[in-house]
Order: C-alpha cells, then sequence, then structure tokens
C-alpha cells in the first residue's frame, strides 16, 4: 500500500516537473485570447504532462520562439486528416506508452477504427468525436463521448442532412429525434447513463453499415447487441423489467429461424420495438406490429368477433394466444377444446366460441385424417404398379387449403372456415375414390389374367389330348 502511494506521488511529481518545464503551454498561457491553451489546461493530457510539442512537435524545454517552433526540432504545426491520426497513434498504439500513464485505454483501437465506416479522414478523426484540447476521459461528464453527450455528438453529423448526402444519401437523418422518444432517449435525457447510447448499440471505434455482417447491428447479431444490457440481472436491477427475453428468443419460431437457419428476414427485437425509437409496443400497436409481417392474419382477426371484445377490454390481441418472445410454432394443438388448446382460457362449455372452436378443430383432425389414409391408398396402388398421377397431382391442392383453413381459424367465422376447408374434403375424396378404382382395377386385372390363363391353360390341354386321340385312330 505505501509502495502504491509512494508511486503515485513520484507520478505526480513528474507530471508535475514536465507541466513546469513546457515552455509552450507556459508562453501561450499568457497570451490574451489564446482559447486551446485556456482549454487545454483542463485536458487529460495536459494533466498527465504531456506537452503541446508531443503533439504538434518541437522543443518544448526552449524559451526562444524560433528554436521550439523550428521544423529541425520536429515542428509540424496543426495536424490535418490522416496526420492527426498519426499523432495519437504515437501513444494510442503503443501499449508500452500508455502503460507508462497507467492507462487501461485498448490500443487496437486505431485498428478497428481503420476498417469501420468512419475511418475515412474526410469523414472522421479522433478530435472529430473526443475533441481537441478540451479532451477529457470518457467518465467525466464533460467528455462530449460521455453518455449524456455522446447522443448530441452523434446527431452533429447524422441530423445533417446536406453533410450526410455527401457520405449515404440514403441514410436516415431523423435518428436523433426518434431517439428522443425512445424509453433509451427519454431516460437519457433526465440523466439515466445506464440506457442505451448511440456507441452501446453501433459500438464506439468499430462502426459498420447496418448491412454488414460485422456490425454489431447487422441483423443476426442485434439480439446478442440488445442482451448485454438486457439479459444482465444486476445491470437492469432498479427498471423492473424481465431479464430473460433474450434466454426466451432463442428458443422461439423467430429465433431459430434467424440464429440457427441464418433466415434475415426473420424478427429480431428491433423489428417489434423499434430502432431508434425503441419502445415496448403497446396493447393496441402489438397487432400492428405482428401485422408488419403477418398481414392477412392481422386482417382476419380485425374482423372476428374477438377484436371487438380485445380492443374494449384493453387486451393485447396476437400476444393472448402466441405470446411474445417464446412465439413457438403454431399447431392444432392450440386450437379446439382439449386441455392444451388457448381457446379454454378464455371458452367454457357451452357458449359459443367453445362449440366453434370444437367444431373447427375436429374438421382439421378428420381432414388430416383423411389425407394419411388417401397417401396410403395411393402409395398401395402405386406399390401394385397402377397409375394414380393424375391423383398424386390434384392432391398437391390439399395442404394449401389446409394452411388456409389454420389462417381463417383467425377470423373465429365458422361458416367462412367450413367454406374454406370443404373444397379439400372434396378432393380428398376425388383422390380417394381414384385410388381405391386403381387398386380395384388391379385385382380386376389379376383375376381376370388368373383366369385366362386357366382357360387357356384348358384349351391347350383340351387340344393335347385330342391331337392324341387323332394319332390313336391312325
Amino acid at each position: 500500500m505505501v509502495r502504491k502511494i509512494f508511486l503515485s506521488l513520484f507520478f505526480l511529481s513528474l507530471i508535475s516537473f514536465a507541466q513546469n518545464k513546457d515552455g509552450c503551454y507556459n508562453c501561450h498561457k499568457d497570451v490574451v485570447g489564446d482559447k486551446p491553451t485556456a482549454l487545454y489546461s483542463e485536458d487529460v493530457h495536459f494533466k498527465l504532462g504531456i506537452s503541446c510539442a508531443d503533439c504538434h512537435g518541437g522543443d518544448r524545454t526552449s524559451d526562444d520562439m524560433d528554436v521550439a517552433m523550428s521544423k529541425e526540432r520536429g515542428f509540424i504545426g496543426v495536424p490535418k486528416g490522416d496526420k492527426i491520426i498519426d499523432v495519437c497513434l504515437r501513444c494510442h498504439s503503443n501499449e508500452e506508452t500508455m502503460k507508462k500513464f497507467n492507462s487501461k485505454v485498448d490500443v487496437s483501437q486505431f485498428k478497428l477504427f481503420k476498417a469501420s465506416v468512419h475511418g475515412k479522414s474526410e469523414i472522421a478523426t479522433c478530435v472529430t468525436c473526443h475533441g481537441i484540447h478540451e479532451i477529457k476521459r470518457a467518465s467525466d461528464p464533460r467528455s462530449p463521448v460521455y453518455p449524456t453527450r455522446e447522443i448530441r455528438l452523434c446527431s452533429k453529423c447524422h441530423s445533417d442532412a446536406n453533410y450526410m448526402k455527401r457520405f449515404n444519401p440514403g441514410l436516415p437523418t431523423d435518428q436523433f429525434e426518434k431517439y428522443k422518444t425512445s424509453v433509451h432517449g427519454q431516460r437519457i435525457l433526465r440523466g439515466d447513463i445506464k440506457v442505451a447510447t448511440c456507441s452501446d448499440c453501433h459500438s464506439a471505434h468499430d462502426i459498420f453499415p447496418a448491412n454488414d455482417p460485422r456490425s454489431t447491428v447487422f441483423a443476426s447479431n442485434l439480439p446478442t447487441t440488445c442482451a448485454r444490457c438486457h439479459s444482465d440481472a444486476s445491470y437492469m436491477r432498479g427498471y423492473k423489467i424481465p431479464t430473460d427475453q433474450y434466454e426466451k428468443y432463442v428458443k422461439s419460431v423467430h429465433g431459430r429461424a434467424l440464429l440457427e437457419k441464418g433466415d434475415l428476414s426473420a424478427p429480431a427485437c428491433n423489428d417489434c420495438h423499434g430502432n431508434h425509437g425503441a419502445i415496448p409496443p403497446g396493447v393496441k400497436s402489438i397487432s400492428h406490429v405482428c401485422g408488419t409481417c403477418h398481414a392477412l392474419n392481422a386482417e382476419m382477426f380485425s374482423r372476428s368477433p374477438h377484436a371487438p371484445v380485445f380492443e374494449a377490454k384493453k387486451i393485447p390481441q396476437c400476444e393472448v394466444c402466441h405470446g411474445y418472445h417464446l412465439i413457438e410454432k403454431p399447431t392444432d394443438e392450440m386450437l379446439g377444446t382439449n386441455t392444451k388448446a388457448t381457446c379454454i382460457k378464455c371458452h367454457k362449455e357451452g357458449d359459443k366460441g367453445f362449440e366453434v372452436a370444437r367444431q373447427m378443430r375436429e374438421m382439421i383432425d378428420t381432414l388430416v385424417v383423411k389425407i394419411n389414409k388417401a397417401k396410403e391408398i395411393l402409395y398401395e396402388a402405386e406399390t401394385k404398379g397402377m397409375d394414380v398421377s393424375d391423383a398424386r397431382y390434384q392432391m398437391n391442392d390439399v395442404p394449401q387449403i389446409l394452411i388456409k383453413a389454420r389462417t381463417v381459424i383467425h377470423t373465429a367465422n365458422l361458416d367462412e372456415f367450413k367454406e374454406t376447408i370443404n373444397p379439400g374434403y372434396e378432393i380428398i375424396s376425388e383422390v380417394t375414390r381414384a385410388g381405391l378404382e386403381a387398386i380395384d382395377e388391379y385385382y380386376f386385372r389379376r383375376w381376370g389374367l388368373g383366369a385366362s390363363t386357366l382357360i387357356i391353360t384348358i384349351l391347350v390341354i383340351a387340344l393335347y389330348l385330342k391331337i392324341k386321340q387323332i394319332e390313336r385312330r391312325k
């Protein structure tokens, strides 16, 4: 402990000595109106004993201006473009140098930045975000990259339509306005620095376009990005929201499609909650959010008898039956009046909804049984060598009818449901009849062949006997 205190005091004395020997600063600080020097006195680098000459070059120990600002002594003046980055890199890419200042700042920032979308000198350099002479630690509330100030820093460029046209005309410039409407934005504007800011989602130095697989907001990476905060129970303590969303999502039909099958059209967090204007869907908006993809289901539900009841009682629509983060693939088990059915959550035996659900499930189950039976019949006919290709082709329409019938369930209209599913019954009946006729024909041919073979055999024997009889007479 004593050793640490001694080293700290020694380090501070070296900084103080370095600051006192800084001829550049000592001269410029007395110049009236020299704003950069006035700002630099509060800069994190100045407090560490880093001289003006460490960035601008020259001889900090000389009181002679011509010597101090001599090119022979390395004076470069005001660095511009990539030269700015080169100056910063002298220290910030050198691990040994950074250790001397007891810094834990990652020295790989430049490599990350250079590969990023911002890594071009005409777009941004280190000073664009961190400042020039007034650089503060990221944890300092005065720093431009401090959470409450970072959002305004990014919006200086990203909210300027004319500026953004130079680089990406298609990129929206209303992100900051949307962000202010989000839960994150509303909280950070009240001073809550734990909520997500631009860099929390897009990262800091290694920012890539959203359609780049390396981006933290690329479709398949986004759930993990959101989960960094929303799955951390200790971090989220105090917000009174669950932290198992990601755990449920990865098991859902949406999560499996996106993360396991690589289907980038499958919804991630932002598809339901929004991007910059992220906010939990309200009771009324849930159906509209789901309806963005499931448009037909949403339209059918909107004209069902459920819709006005749900709205009057302020019940979320799709969520009641399908859930939200743990949305599983719908099955026929959800329909009907059995113990696993969703319908019995609200409907009891004796009411109309209960009976409608029972009949719908019964008709679907019956059609499924008939489909399987028809397949068995056609398979039997084919194994017997009969041509049932026309029946096979005719049967192709039945699965589509069954899918449509399962969708029409959302109307809760039994007549419309029957009108949709009945053509399936008719087709299956015709297919089954064709298959049975093919099997009957097979047996008819078989018996016919047997009978004709027997007759021919008898005739051959009779002919043989007749020939023998004639031979004996001769």
